[in-house]
């Protein structure tokens, strides 16, 4: 679209069932509404009978279970569908129709609404996409929890803050978001704009700021800021903070703050903001 300014290019992205950067500012460009695949589930129960969601261990059994054929899917999903294990659900449901739904909850509400909202929609965006809300998660590479925190940031956070704490409590939401919350707190004091909030969690502080004192990447140009974020090294990186940069804009509509992604990309080369 950027190279023919042919409005067929955007027209076909807006018929994608995907929610990503892109197919929102598709909709910014053609003056649409975004789209309405995004689904809030409002479960009844406040919790499910059939799993402690903070447990890695009955988490990893759900998975192992999830790759066997004489698993009922809708089954399973409907035996998590609870506010506290949302996240299990979702990530069930989300399987059972292939990824053409994309699924926004809003778990922990009790722990989340005395929060501004913004930092609410934060925390709900990388959550989304470091769990799946799914408190029992653990990574490869050993980040835990809600929030999937590295062991040696977690103790740095308890430090700080003057706690002992085993790595245990971090499975649960309170403890993650407040840590969460935390962090965020000490990366806002030195980025202002939320991909560079994204790839800072994902990537470290010290690589976002590399990169942003690099004069090749988020400059004035013809394809920018476009090519700047398709360019950064660090792949997960720099496909994380697209997709947690997708969620903060929806999460800010669902919290009733209209806002459109367009506005944030095109402070992207501003080297104020």
């Amino acid at each position: 679209y950027l190279l023919t300014n042919q409005k067929i290019y955007l027209n076909e992205l807006k018929k994608s069932y995907h929610v990503n950067i892109y197919t929102l500012l598709a909709a910014d460009f053609t003056g649409s509404k975004y789209p309405k695949r995004t689904v809030t589930p409002n479960p009844k129960r406040n919790k499910s009978p059939y799993v402690d969601e903070t447990d890695p261990i009955c988490w990893a059994r759900i998975k192992a279970k999830l790759k066997l054929p004489s698993t009922n899917l809708d089954r399973l999903a409907q035996m998590y569908d609870s506010k506290e294990s949302v996240g299990i659900s979702t990530y069930i449901k989300a399987k059972i129709c292939k990824y053409t739904i994309s699924y926004y909850p809003f778990p922990y509400r009790d722990i989340m609404r005395d929060l501004p909202k913004k930092r609410q929609a934060l925390i709900y965006a990388i959550a989304r996409q470091e769990s799946r809300f799914v408190p029992g998660s653990v990574s490869y590479s050993f980040a835990l929890g809600l929030m999937q925190f590295m062991p040696f940031l977690i103790d740095l956070i308890a430090k700080q803050k003057n706690e002992v704490i085993d790595y245990d409590e971090i499975f649960k939401p309170r403890k993650a978001i407040e840590y969460a919350n935390y962090h965020l707190d000490y990366l806002e004091k030195y980025l202002y704009h939320p991909l560079f909030i994204a790839y800072a969690y994902n990537g470290g502080i010290g690589f976002t700021k590399r990169l942003i004192k690099n004069p090749k990447y988020f400059r004035k140009g013809t394809f920018e800021p476009y090519l700047s974020m398709e360019r950064v090294p660090n792949v997960e990186a720099r496909e994380y903070g697209k997709r947690v940069l997708a969620n903060y804009v929806i999460y800010l509509n669902k919290l009733g703050i209209a806002t459109r992604v367009l506005d944030f990309i095109n402070q992207l080369t501003d080297p104020l903001k």
